[in-house]
Formats: structure tokens, C-alpha cells, sequence
């Protein structure tokens, strides 16, 4: 199986945590959509026959586009690609966009699952985080999306913002859990360069909230999911059971998946490939038959190193025996070495020649996978 991901650039305001590839929307997608779909018809070689089984639309905002706009990309994604009979087919909606024709068009076109970008519940929250909707637009999208016929609904949520409290967190979750969601995507407020926030960060004008506020929310967070029967089956993301999200789970299983769009990314197991990240130069590029991709063939080290990267963040941890048969020894020893330290420090645990991280170990993720990927000079 297989995985396509269509990068929608534009949104109509920029929020001030993103870090994804964006611009603003301009009324007339025209010539993006005639690339994309350019795109989709001169790349299906790249994952072989494999059926696609995940189709997501990402962003950017992709809601900003028309019904009649993503339909004509379904449909040459259809026609060009083996497709499951029935395939998971997500697209993101900014929830002012979500009016109820709207999302009826959609369901009438057969996207089957639903990411809703609420990201909090308080409007000092959006106002801080610089999102176009307010929360009481949140909640009417909420309803719609569920009105509209779809079961399947997602939710995005960010802890983690100035201001806002382990009380006021906890709040959040419990009006979340109101609604009759399938899934939750909770992601901690990253500063990252080159953002708003990050700007702000190096002038002295923006504080992160400190560490011990940040694993009590964290905390907050597992509690009350698992509460619902929620299962934490990657670091920032909680299924019920039968709805974790297949699409991204195929990129933590190293599925094969092929990127549309600008600065979009593509996998097929032996090599990567990443779009250019300007959409005036990927239109051209791709309407001139001009080459719009850079790629690279990946060594043993570097599919070694993402292996770690993706297993980690997920419930099912380092497959000791696939890292036995696919990286032989030297793999396996290096992996072993290392976990004696983290499982003696309760960050890390063994579960059926698996190595999960544990709740405390989650927290400081980015530092124990950082340690476990191996290094150039090996």
C-alpha cells in the first residue's frame, strides 16, 4: 500500500506558529491546480503498482480551495493510480471555511475523513497563535462537520501557549471530548526559526512556558484522552480504536508515499524526493516540463536513522527483530547498547522484543531519538 499527499499552499492569513510552506491565497488557483494535476499524471511511476490506500489533502490551508477544484484532483488521482477500494481520503479544514455546503460538497465527493484546526477553545489563544477563527466558529464548524454526514472527524489542539494554564488545559480537553470524535492530534507549541514566534523569540519579545508547566499539560493531556479511550499511538496523536490516522501511520511505518505540490516530500523505500518550495516556480517548473524535484538515494545509515526517527514517536517502539534482518548486526547491537541506559532510567521499556517509550520518556523524545541515530563517523 501507498500513500498521496497534496500540498495546498495558501492560506488567507498567516498564523504565527507555522513553519510549513505557505502563501498567501490569491482568488485564482488555476494554474496551481493545473500543475498539481500535471504533476499527479507525470509522477505515478514512483510508487511502482503499490495501491494507494491514504489520499490527504495538506497545508497551507486546503480548505481555501473550491469543490470543483479538489474533484478535479481526485479525479486524476483516480485515473492515474491504483487506488483501494476503499481509500482514507482527508482533507483540512480551517474552521471558518466550514460552512455546511461546503462541507456537504465534499462529502458528496467521498472524502471520508475530516481535520478540523481548532487549536484551542479560548479566543485569547487564537488571538495569540494569530488564527482566523474565534471559538465560538469553532464550535458551529464542530457541529457542521458532523451534520454534513461525516463520522470520521479529527481535531487539532496546541498546548503550551503563554498564558495558558494546566486549569485552562485541562478546560480545553473536556469541552474537546464533548463532541463525538474518532481522533486528536495535540501538538506542544514549538518556536521554530524563520516563524512569527521565532522572530519575536529573538528579539527578547516572546517566553516560552517553562518545563514543568509543559509535562503537566502533557500529563493533563494522556489522562484525560486515555479517560475517553483514547490510545496514545504516537507522541502527539490519540485513536480511538479503528481510527488512528492510516495516512500518517504509513510514513511511521515507512510505507511508500508520493507528495504533490510545492516543498511536498515523496518515499518510496530507496530514495526521497522534495519538491521545490516556492509555488510561482513549481507552477512553471511543472507546466514547462521543466524538473521541479531534487531527490537522493538513501544509504543503509540514513534509512537506519529514519527508521529511528519515525518508530520511536509511536506505541509500537524499535522492532528489535526487523532491525535484526534489515541492519544486521551492527544495527541491532547499536540499538541495544544505548536502551540499557534509557530502560534503567524508566524513559524506556520493553515490550516484546519492542523498545516503547515510556510516559516520562515521551517528554524528552527529541533528545533520546537524537541519541539513537547513528552518527556519520560510524
Amino acid at each position: 500500500m501507498a500513500g498521496i499527499y497534496i500540498h495546498i499552499p495558501y492560506c488567507k492569513k498567516i498564523c504565527a506558529y507555522c513553519d510549513f510552506y505557505k502563501v498567501i491565497s490569491k482568488d485564482n488557483h488555476t494554474e496551481f491546480i493545473k500543475a498539481i494535476i500535471k504533476e499527479s499524471q507525470t509522477r505515478n511511476n514512483y510508487l511502482g503498482d503499490e495501491p494507494v490506500s491514504t489520499i490527504y489533502f495538506g497545508g497551507g490551508t486546503p480548505s481555501v480551495i473550491s469543490l470543483d477544484e479538489i474533484n478535479k484532483i481526485l479525479e486524476s488521482i483516480f485515473k492515474f493510480y491504483r487506488i483501494d477500494n476503499d481509500p482514507e481520503i482527508t482533507i483540512e479544514i480551517n474552521p471558518d471555511d466550514a460552512d455546511p455546503d461546503y462541507l456537504k460538497g465534499l462529502y458528496n465527493l467521498k472524502i471520508n475523513r475530516i481535520s478540523l484546526g481548532i487549536q484551542s477553545w479560548r479566543d485569547t489563544d487564537l488571538k495569540i497563535l494569530n488564527r482566523r477563527h474565534n471559538a465560538a466558529q469553532a464550535e458551529k464548524a464542530m457541529n457542521d462537520t458532523f451534520t454534513a454526514g461525516f463520522s470520521n472527524v479529527t481535531m487539532d489542539l496546541i498546548y503550551g501557549i503563554p498564558g495558558l494554564s494546566s486549569e485552562s488545559w485541562a478546560e480545553i480537553l473536556d469541552k474537546t471530548f464533548l463532541f463525538p470524535i474518532k481522533h486528536l492530534s495535540a501538538y506542544h507549541l514549538t518556536v521554530e526559526p524563520g516563524t512569527v514566534f521565532g522572530k519575536m523569540k529573538e528579539k527578547g519579545l516572546f517566553k516560552e512556558i517553562d518545563e514543568e508547566e509543559s509535562a503537566s499539560q502533557f500529563n493533563i493531556l494522556i489522562e484525560k484522552a486515555e479517560k475517553e479511550g483514547f490510545i496514545h499511538y504516537e507522541i502527539s496523536n490519540f485513536g480511538l480504536e479503528g481510527f488512528f490516522s492510516k495516512h500518517n501511520t504509513n510514513y511511521w511505518k515507512q510505507v511508500k508515499y508520493l507528495g504533490l505540490g510545492p516543498s511536498a516530500h515523496s518515499f518510496n523505500n530507496y530514495s526521497r524526493q522534495w519538491n521545490v518550495k516556492n509555488v510561482t516556480a513549481y507552477i512553471n517548473a511543472v507546466n514547462n516540463n521543466k524538473t521541479f524535484f531534487a531527490g537522493e538515494e538513501l544509504s543503509t545509515k540514513t534509512k537506519f536513522n529514519e527508521y529511528i526517527m519515525t518508530s520511536l514517536r509511536t506505541m509500537w517502539g524499535i522492532d528489535m527483530d526487523f532491525v535484526e534482518t534489515t541492519f544486521d548486526k551492527e544495527g541491532y547491537d547499536y540499538i541495544m547498547n544505548l536502551a540499557g541506559k534509557y530502560k534503567g532510567y524508566g524513559l524506556m521499556r520493553e515490550e516484546n522484543k519492542n523498545l516503547v517509550l515510556t510516559n516520562q520518556g515521551k517528554m524528552i523524545s527529541d533528545n533520546i531519538i537524537s541519541e539513537f541515530m547513528m552518527p556519520d563517523n560510524e
